[in-house]
């Protein structure tokens, strides 16, 4: 008993810091985000702001408000720059991993090498990609090395756009992916021999898909067609995010890698299976743990990326604008304190769903053991 009094005392601080200075500020943004702070601008820097309760106002404005259609692309270029930042991210870092694997004459120096940028701030790594990435950086002058024309291609400055859809189309989208993102967890779940969470997640899915294609494609979120799109100018962005974390995930896979038993690989190749076969059935499986790690730490990483995008292209260019940039925008150039609230709320809630699944998962397994 006297153990656990001491216990718990010892922790007492931790556990008050953390619930005033983390959840209850949190309760505090979520509040905020439910007012209309920032609305009336007499009121917005007032020593005792008045301020009003207006439910989930704010959230609907920064949907399907005409004049957040920032916020929107910035929702668009925060999908697509998570996509290829962790594709980039995870299929590099393997690729490196599997060479330096190979035992290479000086591997201490590359893996040096491959994981200097990791020790780098996205200040310094964004400071001097933009320095490459100018018209006459580096990047476009690399091509006369070899006797060909520089590249021409305005890295940071474009306002090109690829794969563009219809705003209106969003929650279609949004429900057919995640109905066959549930496909696949009832999938997994019923080869491992879970049949009630397979049966909820199929039956889950069949909602989603079956309201998807019934009425999803019908609804509209404005009364007007709004085209969104993946922006090029985030392509140098994309760039120097993967160079800087390539080698985080090649250390997570060379760790993988060398802690597979090496009886396992041997009884395969006597068994008669090619490279290929060994890595699709033997090795890539045993990776798995690893490879969804790492995509938990990259997807938070992506998720509130901030600092990487303002060293490179500044907090003005609406093509490369995250949302936490223009939650940064709002908040303190504009003064509506309550959208920049709401913008705040809404990454929490996006790194919770990358974040609790994750976590949810090891504590289930923690607890069979």
């Amino acid at each position: 008993m006297r153990d656990r009094i001491l216990a718990f005392l010892v922790l007492l601080p931790s556990v008050l810091a953390v619930g005033v200075f983390v959840y209850g500020f949190i309760g505090q943004n979520l509040w905020v985000s439910l007012t209309d702070w920032g609305k009336d601008p007499a009121q917005a820097l007032a020593l005792r702001p008045e301020l009003r309760f207006v439910g989930l106002e704010n959230y609907r404005e920064l949907f399907t408000g005409f004049v957040d259609v920032r916020f929107r692309q910035s929702v668009v270029n925060l999908i697509f720059f998570t996509l290829f930042f962790m594709a980039g991210s995870l299929g590099l870092g393997l690729l490196l991993a599997l060479a330096v694997d190979k035992a290479p004459r000086g591997e201490g120096f590359f893996r040096t090498v491959f994981l200097f940028p990791m020790a780098l701030s996205f200040v310094v790594t964004g400071t001097i990609w933009r320095w490459l990435l100018q018209p006459q950086g580096g990047v476009n002058v690399l091509p006369t090395l070899f006797g060909l024309p520089p590249l021409s291609f305005p890295w940071l400055a474009t306002r090109e756009q690829v794969l563009v859809f219809d705003w209106n189309r969003l929650p279609f989208y949004t429900a057919l992916v995640v109905g066959l993102v549930l496909l696949y967890v009832a999938y997994t779940a019923y080869r491992e021999g879970e049949r009630r969470r397979a049966l909820w997640g199929l039956a889950s899915a069949g909602v989603l898909l079956l309201w998807a294609f019934a009425f999803g494609q019908g609804l509209r979120l404005l009364p007007y067609p709004e085209v969104h799109g993946f922006s090029l100018a985030l392509v140098g962005v994309i760039l120097a995010a993967v160079w800087q974390m390539s080698g985080y995930t090649m250390a997570l896979y060379l760790a993988g890698l060398r802690g597979i038993p090496v009886e396992v690989l041997e009884a395969a190749r006597v068994d008669g299976a090619s490279e290929w076969q060994l890595f699709r059935r033997v090795i890539f499986p045993m990776l798995a743990p690893i490879t969804l790690s790492a995509m938990i730490v990259l997807g938070h990483i992506a998720l509130k990326i901030f600092d990487l995008v303002f060293a490179m292209a500044g907090l003005d260019y609406a093509p490369t604008d995250v949302p936490a940039i223009y939650m940064y925008l709002l908040a303190f150039r504009g003064n509506q304190f309550a959208k920049g609230a709401a913008i705040g709320i809404l990454l929490l809630l996006l790194v919770a769903v990358v974040v609790v699944p994750y976590l949810a998962t090891q504590l289930r397994k923690e607890v069979r053991r």
